[in-house]
């Protein structure tokens, strides 16, 4: 009768651990962190329950957002980098542009320059050319004449350019080996004129102005 009694309580003991057991695992299935959903669907459907379905909240999303969020950060900021780095050597080359193109508008300044006194110089050669011409022709004429005349001509001219008459009129004798006239015209002249003529060729040096 005892070994009845005690296998009575020990089944009524089991019987209690496992409705205990189970109603935990029901339980946890409910909440959703144990998954049983198949094996409690038919307690559900009677009691009237929907089992819990979503997921235990994680980390995973936001981390990886963050990590997405990070990436992007860093793209930027190698974009911002290269923005400027592209913007410094935009501004480089712009000022090497304006140095070339000032050192180009100076070198045709230059040109320039260079170009008029090339033309100033062209144009006091032909002049000069054009005056020493008529000087030669001058005195060729008046190696010509009688010399009354020639100093008649002479007189009338003015001091710098009697002169230079006086000097071609030396020079072209001296090419042709024959005697100037200029001491004999300067003889024929009033005295005061030809000592200031003479005066002036001793004290100036060659020139035509």
């Amino acid at each position: 009768m005892s070994v009845k009694k005690t296998l009575g309580k020990s089944f009524v003991l089991i019987l209690i651990i496992l409705i205990l057991v189970a109603a935990g695992l029901l339980w946890f299935n409910f909440l959703g962190i144990i998954r049983l959903n198949s094996v409690f669907a038919p307690v559900y459907k009677l009691i009237g329950k929907e089992p819990q379905t979503s997921v235990t909240v994680t980390q995973s999303k936001p981390l990886a957002v963050n990590i997405d969020e990070d990436r992007l950060k860093k793209i930027q900021e190698s974009l911002d980098i290269q923005t400027e780095e592209l913007e410094k050597r935009e501004s480089d080359i712009t000022a090497k542009e304006n140095l070339l193109a000032q050192t180009a508008a100076e070198l045709d300044e230059r040109e320039k320059n260079q170009e008029e006194r090339e033309k100033t110089f062209n144009l006091t050669q032909k002049k000069y050319e054009d005056i020493n011409v008529n000087i030669e022709q001058i005195a060729n004429n008046l190696n010509g004449m009688r010399p009354e005349a020639a100093v008649n001509i002479l007189l009338a001219m003015n001091d710098q350019l009697v002169i230079d008459v006086l000097r071609k009129v030396e020079e072209l004798a001296a090419q042709n080996n024959t005697a100037s006239m200029g001491s004999y015209w300067l003889s024929l002249m009033p005295s005061e004129r030809a000592a200031e003529i003479q005066r002036k060729m001793v004290s100036k040096p060659e020139t035509l102005e």
